[in-house]
């Protein structure tokens, strides 16, 4: 029986596996060793819906709460300049997959000529707001939103958390790994003392200790689909540019850059290939599209997944069970959505975890890094808009790694929806309406081309005008957050909005 947990390392995801542990088990004894030699990144940072589920849905946390603590701002989606058409966005909540009951097609074949305001969400990232207006002129506020937040302050406000629901955090460096043939026996610390757990959460970041490194699971590369393995990192304090609610994904001549909207400051960073670039060509790319930019720094990474991500007694989480680069943010998701599942498999089995349940967590841990694989990959073979030797490269040696069919479908038959869950796995975490939307903002040729009747495009026309008309009086993050009431005065943060 699991007793006691032990989590190695004090960064996200540590504190968001520990907090979601102690917080649906209150007698679970959940211990967070939190080391120096495993830093905070200290960047931007953005998130999808699966971490505000788990913040707001599954662990209740007021909003208006979370907002003033962690000071993140709100972000509808993703926008893509330079990929296929010139901008789209990709929105969360409802999207083109979804069919108008007065039209006989999903609203996907009315965006093949034009995918502006194609939903509420959609019009108002190209409005530049984040919540419609009421009738009575407050925010129509929603959950279909994510966050861009401050690392450093995110952590800061989740491990408040984890205190205030009796986590105990411990400063020390793990020195030595004792095993056993159940797998982890102890962690000696710096100070000699050795501490013991029946399961031990590895969050220890790339260096992966107790699953890669003590463990010696073996690791699955995705370097044949996606070709970047670094990151320069920057950004510069805001002046009077608007937060936009959304992150930026610009393509560039040997990858991408994102933009982050921080409350006070514009994060950037350029992701690419070293193999086709050096370091000072991509700092001068970036600092010429970007003056504002202050200091600078490179990080390194290997995107790739290991085998499993529960071996014995050892459960890994974020960067310790996988990584892919953060073209849609998946990173924090990700570890929400396995914190989670890993939360409600404990509770479900009385904390006497039966091997079926681990090997189906294995199997969701190869599915779900798979997924966000394939669906990046497809990024990077399908855009027709670059032409330096990086994206020549992408177009002719990208593995897509089991998109191929869906990608043939659409050629064949158009952006469909009808066999969904056939062309694309259920548990892919972008399903049938991420890889349309994808499909048409890269423009990807298809032999279905839909010529809509005149009345239909009267009505496609209409809803569209209705979605701008609607962005147009809403309210930007900035008016958001001057008009987000007051949270509750004591107790647990917990959601009432």
């Amino acid at each position: 029986m699991i007793n006691k947990v032990l989590v190695v390392g004090g960064g996200s995801a540590g504190f968001l596996c520990a907090l979601g542990l102690k917080a649906k088990m209150a007698d679970l004894d959940v211990r967070v060793i939190r080391s120096k030699d495993i830093g905070i990144i200290g960047v931007g940072e953005g998130s999808t819906l699966a971490l505000t589920n788990y913040l707001h849905g599954f662990l209740q946390i007021d909003m208006r709460w979370f907002v003033r603590q962690a000071r993140p701002t709100w972000k509808l989606g993703m926008r893509y300049l330079n990929w296929g058409r010139n901008q789209y966005f990709y929105a969360f909540g409802t999207q083109i997959d979804q069919r108008l009951t007065v039209l006989p097609r999903n609203s996907a074949y009315y965006c093949l000529r034009g995918m502006q305001s194609s939903t509420p969400l959609v019009a108002l990232m190209e409005e530049g707001k984040v919540f419609q207006r009421t009738p009575a002129g407050a925010p129509a506020w929603h959950w279909n939103l994510a966050y861009h937040f401050d690392n450093e302050t995110f952590v800061g406000t989740l491990e408040a958390l984890c205190r205030d629901v009796g986590v105990q955090v411990i400063d020390a460096t793990v020195r030595e790994v004792k095993q056993n043939d159940a797998g982890i026996s102890g962690l000696v610390m710096d100070s000699g003392q050795t501490l013991s757990a029946d399961l031990y959460v590895d969050c220890s970041g790339f260096g992966s200790l107790l699953l890669g490194k003590t463990l010696k699971e073996p690791f699955v590369s995705f370097k044949s689909s996606l070709f970047c393995d670094r990151a320069l990192v920057g950004g510069w304090d805001r002046t009077d540019e608007p937060i936009q609610p959304y992150t930026t994904g610009e393509a560039m001549d040997c990858g991408w850059a994102w933009r982050i909207e921080l409350e006070r400051r514009i994060n950037r960073g350029y992701v690419y290939s070293s193999s086709f670039t050096s370091d000072d060509v991509v700092e001068a790319e970036f600092r010429r599209k970007n003056p504002k930019i202050g200091a600078t720094r490179i990080v390194k990474f290997i995107s790739g997944r290991y085998e499993r991500g529960w071996v014995k007694n050892v459960v890994a989480l974020g960067n310790a069970e996988g990584f892919v680069e953060p073209l849609e943010a998946t990173a924090l998701g990700v570890i929400a959505g396995r914190s989670r599942l890993l939360a409600e498999i404990l509770m479900e089995s009385g904390r006497k975890v039966p091997p079926s349940h681990v090997e189906l967590y294995n199997k969701h841990h190869v599915k779900l890094w798979d997924s966000i694989r394939r669906y990046l990959a497809m990024h990077y073979k399908h855009n027709p808009q670059m032409h330096t030797p990086f994206w020549n490269a992408c177009r002719n040696d990208v593995d897509l790694a089991g998109v191929e069919y869906a990608i043939e479908h659409y050629r064949q038959c158009g952006p469909s929806s009808l066999f969904g869950p056939l062309l694309v796995d259920p548990t892919d975490v972008f399903g049938t309406a991420g890889y349309l939307t994808s499909f048409i903002g890269h423009e990807i040729p298809t032999n279905a081309e839909y010529q809509p009747t005149t009345q239909e495009q009267a009505i496609w026309d209409a809803e569209r005008q209705k979605n701008r008309v609607a962005a147009v009086h809403g309210f930007t993050v900035a008016e958001a957050l001057a008009a987000l009431p007051p949270p509750p005065s004591s107790g647990m943060p917990r959601m009432v909005m």
